[in-house]
């Protein structure tokens, strides 16, 4: 099958190009950042490869053990045995969906078990993960929200055992920081103390900086290192330039996803799909291909295994 000249710009587009395997190589030989002028060995650094063609992979011409090694080693791809045909197009449609797609959706769509998508998607979330420019400036939005289980959505049971109080009581705290014009951070956070906020918006956003935020009284006290306007929702939700309302829209996209696609999803991988979710909404402005560019370049030396994952460290970790 001949290389295709350009590569896909659309979801329809990238399932043709990925089906041929050269295709999947060249393209992500050109976005592994430690390949940029040549490929080299992973396991002693020697430029002097050789390719063999029959098997769509490299060979190092200095004797050592596993001299040969393929494109998915050392990115987050590695030791899967599915192919790259169905690895791309799942990282095509994750990094695209505006609310996400669930792992029962990407088994249907790519014929893998849902064990393994679920498992899939959050090898493809890792690459999504960490990667912070500085800190934030200018003008930054902050605001805090809680993630958790619908009361309604429950049977009289299970609410009875799951909601113990009021409020956020029983939920996860979730803490979010958008600089106007620019990205947004997300993170969990153990409360909403005074303590743990401000801590926070010190290590993420520069001293001098314009902060607003809701009239949470866990913000007093910004005012000595930052210029800090307080919006009071009781009141009104716009004040000229004072206002949450781009975090509200974040907050807004999130639970769309997690109540929307994924229905349910455990406290301690809420971090992940937070990450997801900002990835996607600090590349809005992107399209589907640059934005599936700018993930792919993210692969290269992040790995999870199903034991991490699962938390089961001493288990061998294979999936079918």
């Amino acid at each position: 099958m001949k290389v295709a000249n350009s590569e896909p710009q659309s979801l329809q587009e990238a399932i043709l190009y990925f089906s041929n395997q050269e295709n999947c190589m060249h393209y992500l030989v050109a976005r592994r950042p430690e390949w940029k002028n040549g490929v080299i060995c992973p396991r002693c650094g020697s430029s002097t490869v050789g390719f063999l063609k029959n098997q769509l992979r490299w060979q190092c011409s200095i004797r050592h053990p596993r001299r040969q090694f393929s494109v998915k080693v050392g990115t987050i791809f590695e030791d899967s045995p599915l192919g790259l045909d169905k690895w791309l197009p799942a990282m095509w449609l994750i990094l695209n969906c505006k609310n996400g797609i669930s792992s029962c959706e990407v088994a249907k769509a790519l014929r893998v078990t849902q064990k393994t998508a679920w498992f899939m998607l959050h090898r493809i979330r890792l690459a999504q993960q960490g990667k912070h420019d500085g800190k934030l400036s200018g003008e930054v939005e902050v605001d805090e929200t809680f993630i958790g289980g619908k009361s309604r959505n429950m049977h009289k049971s299970k609410r009875e055992r799951v909601i113990t109080g009021t409020g956020g009581k029983d939920k996860t705290v979730v803490m979010g920081m958008m600089e106007r014009g620019g990205s947004v951070r997300a993170f969990v956070v153990d409360n909403r103390r005074k303590h743990e906020l401000q801590q926070q918006v010190r290590e993420h956003v520069e001293a001098g900086s314009a902060i607003f935020s809701d009239e949470l009284k866990s913000y007093d006290g910004l005012s000595a290192d930052y210029q800090h306007a307080v919006i009071n929702h009781a009141v009104e939700y716009v004040n000229d330039k004072i206002h949450t309302n781009g975090m509200e829209n974040f907050w807004s996209l999130l639970k769309r996803g997690l109540h929307g696609t994924y229905v349910s999803v455990e406290p301690f991988h809420l971090f992940r799909y937070i990450d997801e979710q900002a990835f996607r909404f600090n590349n809005r402005k992107a399209t589907d291909a640059q934005r599936f560019d700018i993930g792919v370049r993210e692969i290269v030396g992040k790995r999870l295994t199903y034991a991490e994952l699962t938390g089961n460290v001493g288990e061998t970790g294979t999936i079918n």
